[in-house]
This record gives C-alpha cells, sequence and structure tokens, in this order.
C-alpha cells in the first residue's frame, strides 16, 4: 500500500531537484525525506530516483508514478473540499500569497467583499514576488497563491494547479522630464535601445516581460540600476538615472515629480495575473469564495 504522505514527498523532489531543497519546502530533515524516498522505493518494488552531482532526477519509473501521484493528490484535495462543504465550511482560515501590486489591486478589495460575504472565513496573507508563490502553493506553504505569467511557470493545463485568470495590465514607458521623448504621445522602445535601464532583477517575472519587450523591440536593454521596488525604479528614473518600464497599476498613488509616464507605441508589453490552488482544491468551501472575491475585485479594477 503506498501512502499518500510519500507521494507529497516525490513530488516536491521532482519540483525541488534536490532532496536538501525539498526538505526545506516541507519543513522536514533530509534525511526523513531520504526514508521516506528508501520507503517508497520499497513499497512500489522500483527505484524511483537517481542522485547525481547536480541533484536528484526521477526514473522512468518515478516518473511513471509521478503522474499517477498528481492525480491522487488532485483527488485528495477534492475528497477534502467534499467532506468541508458536508461539514459546512462556513468558517476557517485560508492562507494566499501575493505580489505586492496584486495585494493592494484585488486582494484587499477582495477581503473587504468576504467580511460582508462570508464573515466567518478569515484569509491571511503573505508578501511574495509574482514567481514565489506557486510554489508555496505546490508545497502546501499556502492555500492560494495571486502570481504572474513568467518563463518557466507551470502551463495552465498543469495537472497539479488550477488557475483563475483575474487581469491582463499595460507597462508605462518611464522617462526623466528631461529625456528627449519627454514630450512624446506614445514611445517607441527602439528609441530607447541605447539609454540606461531601470528594472527588477533577474527572476523577477517584470524582468522577463521588460527584457522580451525589448528584444522584440530588436535590443538587449542596458540594465544599469536593479530594484524590485517600483518606487525605487521610479525615483531612480527622475534622477535622471535611466529609463524604465513599470506596470501601469504600480503606478498608481506613487510621486511622478522628475518623471513622465507614456504609453509604448505598438503592442505594449502586457503582466497577466492569475490566481492558483492546488488542483481539486478549487471546489473547497473555504476557498472558492476568496477565489470568487478575487475574480470580482479584478472586473472591478
Amino acid at each position: 500500500m503506498i501512502e499518500a504522505r510519500r507521494l507529497h514527498i516525490l513530488r516536491a523532489v521532482a519540483d525541488h531537484r534536490t532532496v536538501t531543497a525539498a526538505a526545506a519546502a516541507l519543513y522536514l530533515t533530509p534525511s526523513a525525506v531520504s526514508q521516506q524516498l528508501a520507503a517508497l522505493e520499497q513499497e512500489t518494488g522500483h527505484r524511483l530516483v537517481e542522485r547525481g552531482a547536480k541533484g536528484v532526477r526521477l526514473t522512468p519509473a518515478g516518473e511513471i508514478l509521478l503522474g499517477h501521484t498528481n492525480a491522487v493528490l488532485a483527488q485528495l484535495e477534492r475528497a477534502e473540499a467534499e467532506l468541508a462543504a458536508y461539514g459546512a465550511g462556513s468558517a476557517g482560515t485560508v492562507t494566499l500569497a501575493s505580489f505586492a501590486t496584486g495585494i493592494g489591486l484585488v486582494v484587499a478589495p477582495a477581503l473587504a467583499r468576504l467580511a460582508r460575504t462570508a464573515p466567518g472565513i478569515r484569509v491571511r496573507v503573505q508578501d511574495a514576488e509574482g514567481d514565489a508563490s506557486l510554489p508555496m502553493v505546490l508545497d502546501r506553504q499556502v492555500d492560494v497563491a495571486v502570481a504572474v505569467e513568467y518563463r518557466g511557470a507551470p502551463d495552465a493545463d498543469d495537472p497539479r494547479l488550477t488557475p483563475v485568470p483575474l487581469y491582463a495590465e499595460p507597462f508605462d514607458a518611464v522617462v526623466p522630464v528631461t529625456h528627449r521623448l519627454a514630450d512624446a504621445t506614445e514611445v517607441p522602445l527602439a528609441e530607447l535601445a541605447k539609454d540606461p535601464w531601470i528594472g527588477p532583477y533577474p527572476g523577477n517575472p517584470c524582468h522577463d516581460v521588460v527584457v522580451l519587450a525589448c528584444e522584440h523591440a530588436g535590443f538587449q536593454p542596458r540594465l544599469e540600476h536593479s530594484s524590485d521596488d517600483f518606487r525605487a525604479v521610479v525615483a531612480l528614473a527622475s534622477a535622471d538615472a535611466g529609463v524604465a518600464l513599470v506596470p501601469r497599476s504600480a503606478l498608481r498613488g506613487m510621486d511622478l515629480t522628475g518623471v513622465v509616464v507614456r504609453p509604448v507605441d505598438g503592442v505594449a508589453p502586457t503582466r497577466r495575473v492569475f490566481a492558483a490552488v492546488r488542483r481539486g482544491a478549487e471546489g473547497h468551501p473555504l476557498i472558492r469564495p476568496v477565489l470568487d472575491a478575487l475574480a470580482e475585485a479584478a472586473t472591478v479594477n
């Protein structure tokens, strides 16, 4: 008989590629993870992982079991959801991770809506970058992620997750008031090819959006200054340190003294924001209202 908790460990190892990283995500010791993997191999009668200099990879037998693992864990999530519904499920805590702008734009309004429509549901919010919240959901550290599409993100049909589209927003060009294009109605990105740039660090989904937009315009941006805080990005631009692309919602309520904000000429770079839960959990009576409130908040904004 295969134990479900060992399937959680197998998937964590597959996701994180090392026993140490999987152990940290699951709040276990590396030796405990290794012991559970060994027990799972004994239960199945197959070698499931191979260790190498660069970490751990699944064997063909391990890949077969991983496919069934995703289905089994999703079904367990559905079972928990149905049992919670049977028991009314009108009160409880949901944990949610979101990047800062998403908290302001949809999470906070969703919490206000839930206070009126589902006062028994308490939502605990954690600030996490747009690429960090999905692993937190998969590792069961949080129940819901508000995330941004990025290179390397799980596909929409990933068997581990159920995504809920929320909104898409353009990036605007931010240039100093003294910039040669400050009076332009729209800014052609190609005209900024020789400028110094200010942008998020590599790994931040917005970094990918900026770099890809510039590559499509025919150049590689010369990123001289890096910050994941868009207030810092705008402050540097106001100091004539460079130009930037910033999500439109991040500019709301910001001090824009010293800069001008202009739409990008042509097809604007865009970030797409979605909520995600572990597949099977979308029907949980505590989680469903949260997803609905997020979707409602997104339509208003």
